[in-house]
């Protein structure tokens, strides 16, 4: 198993909580995309993503998502080429595409930069995340050919 470890930052919540963000690529762009162990899957922002990819390329999702701070709401979808975490190249991701407006709105209110998407546990579990709070940092591991 190959170990890739990332720095994360821990953007402070008011008084007594915070977030964790890393940095990312989403077709070769950087991203900032919040880390959420609590989130069952990847998603990114609906607006946001159109830096990325075309919204031309969008397609219907036909299962509704729950979750964000939201009610149930319809989602679309489209192809990611590559998705790069440090060293991890996800290849070929089904993106689900959610409106993070409510979420990127509170961070402009508490003067934190806008994130363009959430990585969910579906990517977590698949590459036996290990958040290290301490050091502020992410482990990933990827099988090794």
């Amino acid at each position: 198993m190959k170990k890739i470890i990332l720095p994360l930052k821990i953007r402070l919540i008011e008084d007594d909580g915070c977030h964790i963000t890393l940095c990312a690529e989403i077709n070769g762009k950087n991203a900032e995309l919040l880390v959420d162990t609590g989130a069952s899957r990847t998603v990114f922002d609906l607006e946001r993503i159109k830096a990325f990819v075309s919204a031309s390329d969008f397609k219907p999702h036909h299962k509704l998502s729950t979750g964000l701070g939201t009610n149930s709401m319809e989602t679309q979808a489209v192809m990611i080429e590559s998705l790069t975490l440090g060293e991890l190249l996800i290849s070929n991701h089904e993106a689900i595409l959610l409106d993070l407006r409510h979420v990127n709105e509170s961070y402009s209110q508490l003067e934190l930069p806008e994130i363009d998407g959430v990585i969910g546990s579906d990517i977590l579990l698949a590459h036996k995340a290990i958040i290290d709070f301490a050091k502020r940092k992410i482990t990933f591991y990827i099988e090794q050919d």
